[in-house]
């Protein structure tokens, strides 16, 4: 194998491999703006749940309350 060839493969591996890079770095990119889209969901979510617990304890007192009014 001359020093040709060698240099010639060695060229090309690196252009694969350049390659190989870019494609991850594109489907990184992809991954990351899905976990991002999932987190603001996420945050949602649990606002949405911190909403719904507030007024269901909210209701429960004022239901506890309105039972001794009765009494």
């Amino acid at each position: 194998m001359g020093v040709t060839e060698r240099v010639w493969s060695a060229l090309t591996s690196m252009i694969k491999l350049e390659d190989k890079v870019t494609r991850q770095n594109e489907a990184i990119k992809a991954q990351q703006a899905k976990i991002e889209n999932l987190t603001e969901r996420i945050i949602r979510l649990e606002a949405q749940f911190e909403l719904l617990a507030g007024a269901a304890m909210v209701k429960k007192v004022t239901g506890r309350t309105r039972e001794k009014q009765r009494d």
